[in-house]
């Protein structure tokens, strides 16, 4: 190519270029660069509008949520748990507390050792079955499921932690098995009252006060909210958060510890004795409708809630499918005092005459107010004929007498007089149309004929208390109304919260629903009632000392259910005066003998008053100058045994030694102890250092006569204490236990056998 310049033409290749044409070109070439620059400053403003706009975003739209993240990230927040509160009874005994124990947990595949290699699976199964006394194969399957977190145990003591700590230490783990602050809830007297307390789950209640309090019981977790560095250290940060946990509240029951374990004692035997397939007993205070026990059999360890409770079923637990598992064991913890319903059977005539007083329908001691021919027919034509339980006819009676002897066509005859109208309207002033309202799971309301449905047959049926079903803790508060003066309490099962942080109280006071009868009508049932035990099919309830009323029951199977069998049950009042015990005892199907409720209930109602009653400090009648003083029993351990013995015998006891050395032996222990009081020709045991102390087991005493009964006694080394005359209608300690020679064995007589 060939470059030659003049002065006027430049010459590129064969291309001819001009001045004037280098000048346009230059300008093209200016506007070129002009709209570069623009494009480019445009590029730029719109770059940094977008800059901007997102600046925005970020600081007006989003700052909120990355200021949060950002918080989180530079933040570690620790959680304070709270304390559950401790529930206690009536005598500040503690019937549930919690402790603090540990949960340990690992972070599933991070578990490494300081060279940050894995700590193989097999080595955790073998630590932690050793240290927490686990089965292996149960921990291998644990830990080999793909939750990220792994709960290995929980609610462990302090020593397993130490022994855990100890193992990490010795086996050079760094990290990935956690230790984290937990509660452990223990119930010291383990079976007590456990329908009642019902016991604490993973994270709540389950059953009886645990669940229904759980809300006051449980408290609010608190926490601590710090700022960290990279490393995750806490550093110095004025905005530190403290929030304390707030504990539980503490609960105080009405329930008395030592009236529950009288009850519960006594419910047992009971039942045993006389074959039942149940029963309850509840135990109540008139004048405040406070609950001092209820008690069902058999009970459960609230300590170990998930094993079954009896011998049959535990043979039959493994076979069971899971379902089946968890029906038995709803059963097990069932309240049935108040979540099941039964028919009261004569126990509430007392209701039928109340409401027959309170309406001037009928008097106390009318003569020939009823005739009872034995056989009474309701219902015209198509109607039936209803018979009394006894086997003849009582003839004319009086209120007072009907209810004496429970006479069925009597109370048919007064139920006719009330009429429909009438016994609903106090069926609902009772409260047995609706639950009591007692704070507590589970709890039923009474199934009556619906109101349409009931013609007179129905209404003569309910009139002395068949074919329809109430709650025990209905029929007591209902009964309780009928004595105290007139007023339906609410059933109070908690008396007072109390904050263990501020110490705040907070009182729960009774509360009276409503007054159902006049005072008047109440005092009218109480006279009723004590008659019912010094006179009629109650005698078996009476106490020495103390002034009783009661009421028998015996209720017949439901028609389609004749395999269920009789209910048998009392009601008694204690003093008849001015009531300040209430006891109802319902056994389910007794099958030993008698099912009358006279015969078998009511000496449970006495056996239970006889220990209650001087517990809560009710004055007895029975003084030292009108009881038959019984020589007491001297002090002789530390004496010789050849002295001991004579000290003994001039005493008049027999002595029965235990020793296999000489007479010169001295006595380390007596038995029974020094101080007991007891009838002459009892025996008294006297051991020597070493000496055996014997088991004897106690004999069936049932039916026998005092003297009877005594020489059953002496004949296995046993003593006898007596209540009452006639024949031994309850003793209390069951035959077939076994106890120490010497013990010591109360039984009750009575001349009467008892009836409905």
């Amino acid at each position: 190519m060939l470059f030659r310049c003049t002065k006027e033409v430049i010459i590129i290749g064969k291309k001819r270029i001009t001045k004037k044409s280098k000048k346009a070109a230059s300008v093209t070439s200016k506007q070129s660069y002009n709209i570069r620059s623009l494009c480019l400053l445009t590029v730029f403003f719109l770059a940094f509008l977008a800059l901007l706009i997102r600046i925005g975003y970020i600081q007006f739209v989003k700052g909120a949520e990355y200021k949060e993240n950002a918080y989180k990230q530079q933040t570690t927040s620790q959680i304070l748990a709270s304390k559950r509160g401790t529930i206690y009874d009536s005598t500040n005994k503690i019937l549930a507390i919690s402790s603090s124990v540990d949960t340990v947990t690992i972070n599933n595949g991070k578990v490494f050792y300081n060279d940050k290699s894995a700590v193989p699976k097999e080595v955790l199964a073998e630590g932690f079955s050793d240290i927490f006394s686990l089965n292996y194969d149960d921990v291998m399957n644990n830990l080999n499921s793909n939750s990220s977190i792994i709960t290995i145990a929980r609610r462990v003591d302090k020593t397993s932690i130490d022994k855990l700590n100890k193992w990490i230490s010795d086996n050079n783990i760094a990290s990935g098995i956690n230790i984290d602050e937990d509660s452990k809830r223990t119930y010291p007297y383990n079976n007590v009252a456990s329908n009642i307390i019902g016991f604490y789950g993973t994270d709540t209640g389950i059953d009886g006060i645990e669940n229904s309090w759980n809300d006051e019981l449980s408290g609010t977790p608190g926490r601590i909210v710090t700022s960290t560095n990279v490393n995750k250290q806490a550093i110095s940060d004025e905005n530190e958060q403290y929030i304390p946990a707030q504990n539980g509240n503490d609960i105080y029951l009405t329930i008395d510890a030592e009236v529950q374990q009288i009850s519960e004692k006594f419910l047992e035997q009971a039942i045993i004795l006389n074959k039942a397939d149940g029963g309850c007993v509840i135990v109540m205070k008139p004048s405040t409708g406070d609950l001092l026990a209820v008690a069902s059999y058999p009970t459960y360890n609230l300590n170990d809630p998930y094993t079954p409770n009896t011998p049959d079923l535990q043979q039959i637990w493994d076979s069971l499918s899971q379902e089946d598992k968890n029906a038995a064991l709803f059963q097990m913890w069932r309240n049935k005092p108040i979540s099941d319903g039964y028919e009261p059977g004569s126990t509430f005539k007392i209701i039928t005459s109340a409401i027959g007083l309170e309406e001037n329908l009928v008097e106390t001691d009318t003569s020939n107010d009823f005739i009872c021919n034995h056989t009474y027919h309701v219902g015209g034509a198509n109607g039936t004929d209803i018979n009394c339980w006894a086997k003849a006819a009582h003839g004319p009676l009086t209120l007072r007498t009907a209810l004496q002897n429970s006479c069925n066509p009597a109370f048919i005859q007064l139920g006719q007089r009330i009429g429909k109208p009438l016994f609903y309207k106090y069926l609902q002033g009772f409260g047995l149309l609706g639950k009591t309202g007692v704070r507590l799971p589970g709890e039923a309301s009474g199934y009556f004929y619906e109101y349409d449905k009931c013609n007179e047959v129905e209404l003569a049926t309910m009139s002395f208390g068949e074919r329809f079903t109430i709650t025990p803790l209905q029929l007591i508060t209902s009964v309780c109304a009928c004595v105290n003066g007139g007023d339906l309490m609410q059933p109070r099962i908690v008396s007072k919260l109390v904050n263990p942080d501020t110490g705040v109280v907070t009182e729960l006071e009774p509360v009276k629903v409503r007054q159902v009868i006049s005072k008047s009508t109440s005092d009218k049932i109480k006279d009723l009632m004590g008659s019912v035990v010094s006179d009629g099919t109650g005698k078996n309830a009476a106490v020495p000392g103390y002034s009783v009323g009661g009421k028998s029951g015996t209720s017949e199977p439901p028609v389609a259910r004749p395999e269920e069998g009789y209910t048998a049950s009392f009601i008694a009042i204690s003093p008849v005066e001015n009531p300040e015990v209430a006891v109802l005892v319902v056994l389910k199907n007794p099958s030993a003998g008698s099912h009358q409720g006279g015969t078998v209930c009511a000496p449970v109602a006495s056996q239970i008053l006889t220990e209650v009653l001087p517990h809560l400090g009710i004055t007895s009648t029975i003084t030292s100058e009108n009881t038959i003083k019984l020589p007491t029993v001297p002090t002789v351990t530390g004496k010789s045994l050849s002295e001991a013995k004579t000290i003994l015998e001039k005493s008049g006891f027999q002595v029965i030694l235990k020793s296999s050395a000489g007479s010169d032996v001295t006595v380390t222990y007596q038995y029974p102890i020094a101080g007991t009081s007891l009838q002459t020709g009892s025996v008294i045991c006297l051991y020597t250092e070493g000496a055996a102390r014997e088991q004897k087991q106690v004999p069936d005493l049932t039916g026998k006569s005092a003297d009877q009964a005594k020489n059953s006694l002496l004949s296995v080394n046993l003593n006898i204490s007596v209540e009452g005359s006639g024949k031994v209608v309850s003793q209390d300690v069951l035959a077939g236990t076994e106890v120490p020679e010497g013990s010591v064995i109360s039984v009750k007589l009575s001349n009467s056998s008892g009836g409905q």
